[in-house]
């Protein structure tokens, strides 16, 4: 395992350990013991017993993972109660905020689970929640306590967010970012940092993808080093998410 990592996310997730039995604890154990860098799990929204066992278990985070089957449609996890630190997923700064007041310690602003690198919605939701924040300035005490009512968001977050001019804690994008510009193009929109999942894995030669995707996070306002951290991944341009249709249309624009 290459020391430069210090996360990993397991694909592995608690509805397997209810089909069988022991082996997901003590899967999780052994890589606890196998591994020296920081390891994540996931729970089910609103299952407060499975994120009690991750904990016990000792992984270092917990992702409260929207992902996987739901557990509870109305709550969601109280994370004051854990000593463990949880990673919550967004789509917009209400859902960001209202993570925050139940404990959460790092947002990701995800997409839905679609094909690979497929980063508009991606993109839409980051864009939403930066504009958000950036209107927070421009606004009056009273816009201010409008704003919060009608984000569904505790009005104290809302106004900490409008003095700080971010989100109180961390904020990753998560979801569709398997290139190195991907990553830069998240960083440069104003996120904090990437969340690398599944679709990494299924390109060509992932561990080099992850090399150069983790050095166009650290350099993601210089071009020259996106441009060379690019060179030499197979196929990076293959399965970007591009509308057929409206190609198709564009090219018959103008032909009698």
């Amino acid at each position: 395992m290459d020391e430069e990592y210090n996360v990993i996310v397991l694909g592995t997730c608690l509805k397997e350990c209810i089909l069988s039995g022991l082996l997901f604890v003590d899967g999780l154990k052994e890589i606890k013991r196998v591994v020296s860098v920081l390891v994540m799990a996931k729970a089910r929204v609103g299952h407060f017993v499975e994120a009690q066992i991750l904990e016990v278990i000792g992984v270092e985070y917990i992702d409260e993972s929207e992902v996987l089957p739901c557990s509870d449609e109305e709550n969601y996890i109280n994370k004051h109660k854990f000593s463990v630190p949880f990673v919550s997923g967004c789509r917009g700064i209400g859902e960001a905020l209202s993570r925050v007041r139940e404990g959460a310690t790092l947002i990701r602003i995800q997409r839905e689970v679609s094909r690979i690198d497929n980063i508009v919605e991606m993109v839409r939701n980051v864009r939403s929640v930066m504009g958000d924040i950036k209107a927070l300035s421009y606004m009056d005490d009273d816009e201010l306590f409008a704003f919060a009512k009608r984000i569904f968001a505790p009005y104290d977050l809302v106004a900490q967010m409008k003095q700080m001019g971010r989100l109180p804690i961390v904020l990753f994008a998560a979801g569709g970012i398997a290139t190195p510009a991907n990553a830069a193009l998240m960083m440069q929109l104003g996120c904090d940092g990437v969340f690398l999942g599944y679709e990494v894995f299924e390109w060509f030669d992932p561990c080099k993808r992850v090399r150069a995707i983790v050095r166009a996070v650290m350099h993601y306002n210089d071009a020259h080093v996106l441009a060379e951290t690019s060179c030499g991944l197979v196929d990076s341009m293959e399965r970007l998410n591009l509308n057929e249709d409206r190609g198709e249309q564009s090219g018959s624009e103008g032909v009698d």
